[in-house]
């Protein structure tokens, strides 16, 4: 029998794919994940500087947890390191609570993380609302165009604030410092991208030629940075750099340090490390998803990835890094370049990390402003705008716009922690608004001395309410009537729903009547049963109030 625990099916899905592995397959993960390697150094860069961290600490953790999540997690094709989604929630953390702490909370997330996964609790992300996951993704999205206008714009702002208000304000301020060569070659880095994405598209005879074949299968994100770093080195530009603010990259592997940890610290670090768990398990699950769509690998297994993810984001926080989880855009360029298993993901580390420790004094001149670039076209292609557009919204319910609407407005104006939290409450209420709402008690027949309703639907705690009107008419009714409740299309029945029930047992019994169930569908039955109701109905005997 299976553990409840899940103990038994720790089983990585590398596992499974070296089964009938072979050279082939090899030399096809091997160039997917040198591809993926060479794409993900300067989204980790920019990603961590976004975050309010060095630059390292984005490297290293898509090396430590790319690796562990490839070599450990429930996807064939999934890579795994640092995601934009994590900026805004990094930034806040750091700014309110700093860096030891945020390490301290990641790994926590981490040990939630690998738990929600032993615990089988991995196919329940399902369960959030497609609204709330689109509201909050657009949110986020605005959120890190928004948080990237300070270095795109080349502006000199000492310490800029974590909310998003605040933000602007700082840099409203500080707009006299406007440098218009950090903002060339911010709008040139996204043109570009823009352009380099679109090579695919250009008239059939200019896209067979071979130069332009070739240059389509070089990463845009690796072109800018290599060129325009060039261009900004060359002409001495006077733009700030990953040296100007870091001092560049250290040579080197980090090595193992343990955060200041206590108890009481552990506490105060609940709601962040509450909101890095469920950003990483919602953000690795869809990612997943989607591989799973492109790849036409078998499906996932959601535990595992969740234990895999876990335990990247126990182990990296000790190494300086910081919440990792699944990324779309690299797993989306991994599929594509013919990434089959988590080899491609395991090579995908490798690669990053011989690039960096041969390249790390060259990173010292990569400016800021091509970073943010980067950033900003990210940030472009993460939101669903199509989402938001008026002929869009018609086609949505008024439960669904809400909810959408309401998780991107608390996600910009206030965090991701809020809007999820409101957005899956808010979700609740409509979902037993309308559930109560599919209840129905209609009178069938009235032919004394028998009273017949048939019920639909489900009596629970949000639908109970509407049987008073049958206990009202039972309250009126000539002595020595039969009620008669037709159950043939009651598909759930609850604690609160047994109360309504007896509510009208008592109110039959008072007027020497009698009252049947008739047709119970299984569930219905057996709650009855077990509730002891079904003897009460027989014996006639009402339930003992209680009090």
């Amino acid at each position: 029998m299976q553990s409840p625990l899940n103990l038994t099916r720790f089983r990585p899905r590398l596992l499974d794919a070296m089964a009938d592995y072979n050279r082939e397959r090899f030399f096809k993960d091997l160039g997917a994940g040198a591809t993926v390697g060479i794409v993900a150094l300067p989204l980790a860069m920019a990603f961590a500087i976004a975050s309010g961290l060095k630059p390292e600490a984005g490297i290293w953790t898509a090396i430590i947890a790319g690796f562990l999540i490839s070599l450990l997690g429930g996807s064939a094709v999934q890579i795994g390191g640092p995601a934009g989604a994590f900026i805004v929630i990094v930034y806040g953390i750091v700014e309110r609570y700093g860096v030891a702490n945020l390490l301290i909370a990641t790994a926590c997330a981490g040990v939630l993380l690998f738990a929600a996964g032993l615990f089988g609790l991995g196919r329940l992300v399902r369960f959030v609302p497609l609204s709330i996951v689109v509201g909050f993704t657009n949110g986020i999205a605005v959120l890190i165009l928004l948080s990237q206008l300070k270095d795109l714009l080349g502006l000199s702002v000492e310490k800029m604030p974590a909310d998003v208000f605040s933000q602007l304000h700082a840099m409203a301020l500080r707009i006299g410092t406007f440098n218009p060569y950090a903002f060339a070659l911010g709008v040139v880095c996204v043109a570009g991208l823009v352009l380099w994405r679109r090579l695919p598209r250009l008239p059939l005879h200019v896209v067979q030629t071979r130069a332009v074949q070739m240059a389509s299968r070089v990463p845009g994100p690796i072109v800018a940075l290599v060129t325009l770093t060039l261009v900004s080195w060359g002409f001495a530009l006077p733009v700030e750099t990953i040296g100007t603010r870091f001092g560049g990259i250290p040579e080197g592997v980090p090595g193992f340090a343990l955060p200041d940890f206590s108890w009481e610290t552990v506490k105060q670090l609940v709601t962040p490390t509450l909101t890095i768990a469920l950003l990483g398990a919602i953000e690795s699950l869809l990612c997943a998803r989607v591989a799973d769509q492109l790849s036409g690998q078998p499906r996932h297994d959601p535990n595992q990835e969740l234990m895999a993810q876990g335990i990247a984001n126990i182990v990296t926080p000790f190494f300086g890094g910081m919440p990792a989880t699944g990324t779309i855009a690299r797993t989306v360029t991994n599929i594509r370049s013919g990434g089959n298993s988590p080899v491609a993901g395991i090579v995908h580390a490798v690669t990053l990390m011989v690039v960096v420790l041969l390249a790390a004094p060259l990173a010292r001149h990569v400016p800021l402003a091509v970073l943010a670039g980067i950033l900003v076209f990210v940030g472009l292609n993460m939101g669903e705008w199509r989402e938001f557009t008026p002929g869009q919204l018609r086609h949505f319910s008024r439960h669904y716009r809400l909810l959408m609407l309401g998780t991107f407005f608390l996600t910009v104006v206030f965090d991701l922690t809020v809007a999820v939290q409101v957005g899956i409450v808010l979700a609740c209420a409509l979902f037993i608004r309308r559930m109560s709402g599919l209840f129905s008690v209609e009178l069938e027949t009235l032919q004394p001395p028998v009273l017949t309703y048939r019920i639909y639907g489900a009596l629970f705690f949000g639908a109970a309410a509407k049987l008073d009107e049958a206990v009202n008419a039972a309250e009126r009714a000539p002595r020595g009537m039969t009620v008669v409740l037709d159950a043939t299309h009651l598909i759930y029945l609850d604690a609160t729903g047994i109360d309504a029930l007896r509510q009208l047992h008592r109110a039959v019994l008072a007027r020497d009547g009698v009252l049947r169930l008739e047709s119970l569908q299984p569930q219905p039955r057996e709650v009855i049963e077990r509730s002891g109701f079904a003897e009460e109905l027989a014996t006639g005997r009402p339930h003992a109030a209680e009090g």
